[in-house]
Formats: structure tokens, sequence, C-alpha cells
């Protein structure tokens, strides 16, 4: 029972920090994107789980719209990922998120603490992704999708734009299973791909995404960085 109610509870806490970063990249207000943090409704541990759980998306507001970060909310993800490095034998997507955060960090002039977080530079291995099928292609781009970013440069990317035609063919399956996560983070990758089909409608496809999926803050998080796409600059 301890168990199913902290797993409710960190739940709960994704969606809050979603909504939080929705609301902020809507509106263009950093405090709002604190708001869940600042409120204290979580413990630490949990707060800090949820985080990893967001990944860089957390600071989205601060990547694309070049808002200051709220402090509590930087602190708790300095805290993050001081506190929880990807083990050795972590999933290359684990690996993967946790670089990301990292360069946000630095990005934003503020490195971890922890040493063994503090190179920014040193991608983990992309090669999972050489040969992937279309499918699980796109199941782990939209699990990366804080990667899918405008000028960013990284084995991921790199692996995105060699492949547009077989993401979008992953966003089309994605929207017929009703997996509207997975579609959005698809769409989203899309957004920054050349040579996707003009075919694919993508602007109508993430239109009905947000119309059957949008009431998820997960899958609104995706919608509204894909709809800054095209006008985001990194800091």
């Amino acid at each position: 029972m301890e168990q199913s109610s902290t797993s409710a509870l960190l739940q709960g806490t994704v969606l809050d920090l979603a909504s939080d970063v929705v609301s902020a990249l809507r509106s263009g207000d950093h405090v709002r994107a604190g708001g869940t943090l600042a409120a204290g409704g979580s413990g630490d541990g949990v707060a800090r789980a949820a985080v990893r759980v967001l990944g860089a998306d957390l600071l989205l507001p601060t990547t694309l719209l070049r808002l200051e970060p709220d402090p509590g909310q930087l602190a708790v993800f300095r805290d993050a990922v001081t506190a929880h490095p990807p083990r050795g034998d972590a999933a290359p997507a684990v690996a993967w998120s946790h670089w990301a955060m990292t360069r946000t960090l630095h990005r934003l002039g503020q490195p971890p603490n922890d040493p063994l977080t503090a190179e920014a530079g040193a991608e983990p291995d992309a090669r999972w992704l050489d040969g992937a099928g279309w499918q699980y292609l796109t199941h782990q781009l939209a699990v990366l999708a804080p990667l899918a970013l405008p000028g960013e440069e990284n084995a991921v990317m790199r692996a995105a734009r060699r492949r547009p035609v077989d993401v979008a063919r992953g966003f089309v399956r994605a929207v017929r299973r009703r997996d509207w996560q997975q579609a959005a983070g698809a769409g989203r990758w899309l957004t920054l791909l050349d040579g996707v089909p003009a075919t694919l409608g993508l602007d109508a496809g993430l239109d009905f995404v947000r119309l059957m999926g949008g009431s998820d803050p997960r899958v609104a998080l995706q919608l509204e960085a894909a709809r800054l796409m095209p006008a985001g600059v990194l800091l």
C-alpha cells in the first residue's frame, strides 16, 4: 500500500510539474514554471524523482524563451542531477537523459557540484540507435524528446536527422495506436527535421494529437515545445 501511495504521489507530481512547464511556455512567466516545487507539496525524494522523470524539459521555458529559472526549481533540478547519476549499466536513454540535464545546467552557467557529473562535453554512446527499426527508433526519440531543441548538436539528433521518413512513420503509428505521448514526442522531433514527407501533414497531425490527448500535461508539454521550435533559440 505504501509503495502504491508513493507511486501515485510521484505520478501526480510529474503531472503537476509538466503543467507548470506548459503554463510557463504559454504565458512566458517563469514563476509559473516553478509553482509546484515552490509550493513544497512533495517530499524532497519524490520531488527529485519527478524532476528526473521530466528531465531537462523542466527548464524548457528557460531554454526556449530565455526566462530566468525559478531559484527553488533550479536548486531541486541541480540536486536531482547530483543525487542520481546513472549507473554504469544504465540504459542508454537514462544516460542520455542525465546528459541532457547536465548540459542544461552548463548552458545556464550552473554546473553540478559533483565532479562525476561536471563534464558536459562527453556524450554517451549512441550506437544503440544504429540500425534500429523505425518503431523502436520512434519510441526512443519520444523518450528523449528533451534532446529535440533548435540548433542542438548531438549524436541522437544526428540519428534522427538521418531518418526523417522513419520518424514520420513512427508518428503515424503512434497516432493510430492512440499513444498520444509518443506521437507528441515524435512530432516535436519532426518539427526540427529536414526531409519530412509533405504528405504527412504534420501541422494537422499535431492539431489532432492536441485535440485527442492534449489534456495530459505531458502531451501538452511536447506540443507546446513543437509550437515554439521554429522561433526557439538556445542560450
